[in-house]
């Protein structure tokens, strides 16, 4: 009989009341009183398996984290639709004045295999919209590429990369060197954790 999910969270919390709360109880008071200022922005995927405060060792109120199939940033756009990705860069740039973004991509993406498999997204409402979005990056696939996948996880990271310096504010920090630029791809079966050059283009395990 499989586990009652929502008495797994149940469990989960009275283990982090017993052991984790009492060891941060004052850095939550701390946070709660005078609010929080992390230094990093991590924008990651979804993915449950990819969890940035766990690969971190992160603390309370140390990362801001953006989540979202893929790790993909949007393109600059100023309409009025809804724009939840946007809207939490924007909060962690101009009120939280993070100084470091990361995007951190992982392998095994679900949404980079629907973004190279038409047919993964058929019957998930919204999913095609969105992976299209790495649609640029596909189109730099080298031809015939036997790592198809792998590239891919890794050039929608340098893509995301490219649209944030679309964004105003960002490039304004940047250029100014208040802001600093990442990008990282995990590993979920080895635990490795890849880094962007900005030299080279590459991405060189840490």
């Amino acid at each position: 009989m499989p586990n009652d999910p929502m008495q797994e969270l149940i469990d989960g919390y009275r283990a982090f009341r017993e052991g984790r709360w009492p060891a941060e109880r004052q850095r939550y008071l701390d946070l709660a009183q005078h609010g929080q200022k992390p230094q990093t922005l991590v924008i990651t995927c979804s993915d449950s398996r990819s969890d940035p405060a766990t690969i971190f060792n992160a603390r309370p109120g140390e990362m801001f984290v953006i989540r979202n199939v893929a790790a993909i940033v949007p393109p600059y756009e100023t309409d009025s639709s809804h724009h939840g990705t946007s809207s939490a860069i924007a909060f962690a740039v101009l009120s939280l004045q993070v100084r470091n973004i990361l995007v951190m991509g992982h392998a095994q993406c679900g949404g980079v295999s629907a973004a190279l498999d038409n047919s993964i997204a058929e019957s998930v409402p919204f999913l095609r919209a969105w992976v299209d979005l790495l649609e640029p990056a596909v189109a730099r696939l080298p031809k015939d590429a036997r790592d198809a996948h792998t590239l891919l996880e890794q050039d929608g990271v340098r893509l995301s990369l490219e649209r944030l310096m679309e964004f105003p504010f960002v490039a304004e920090r940047v250029k100014a060197g208040q802001l600093e630029l990442n990008g990282a791809r995990f590993g979920i079966a080895d635990g490795k954790l890849e880094l962007l050059d900005r030299d080279s283009g590459r991405f060189v395990t840490l």
